[in-house]
């Protein structure tokens, strides 16, 4: 599957898209986003009536943790499969973050089988994820751990941090 295919199915995936052609996805993934933002915003304003935004965004504090999970118990299936339990949070997205994170699991391997995520400009992003290793075998070989994906992910988010400070 070309790249550019499996990002569109991985965005299909992540807005529970049933959509068939690009176009109609990636509506769909409008649609989706914009959902989000409303959520995100009603929260916001029900949590926190008065509350103002501080100026300094110069410091970005990232929560990752990722662990290695048993497949078999989440999806019943009767292969042995590893794979990991991602979950990013911060306290304010950066524009790309989410396509940064989502090409860091992808350069290692890792094929995102679920995820939620929740994010808009100028509030928290949140990612929890469940990607499988199988894809390349990397998972079950041992040559990526949580501790590697971890790094990924924070490699990731710095770099889109830092492309935005730039």
């Amino acid at each position: 599957m070309s790249g550019k295919k499996k990002k569109l199915q991985l965005l299909r995936s992540v807005t529970k898209s049933d959509a068939a052609n690009k176009t109609s996805i990636l509506v769909d993934a409008s649609k989706y986003i914009k959902e989000l933002k409303d959520k995100v915003e009603e929260a916001t304003a029900a949590s926190a009536p008065d509350s103002s935004s501080s100026g300094s965004g110069s410091a970005v504090a990232a929560t990752v943790s990722v662990s290695s999970v048993d497949l078999d118990n989440i999806s019943n299936s009767s292969s042995s499969r590893r794979g990991f339990r991602i979950n990013v949070s911060m306290e304010r997205s950066r524009p790309g973050l989410l396509v940064s994170v989502l090409e860091a699991l992808e350069d290692l391997g890792i094929d995102v089988l679920d995820a939620d995520v929740s994010f808009g400009e100028d509030t928290a992003f949140r990612l929890e994820a469940l990607g499988s290793g199988d894809g390349q075998q990397q998972a079950a070989s041992g040559s990526v751990d949580a501790q590697k994906v971890r790094q990924a992910v924070l490699q990731a988010i710095g770099k889109c941090i830092n492309d935005g400070d730039a």
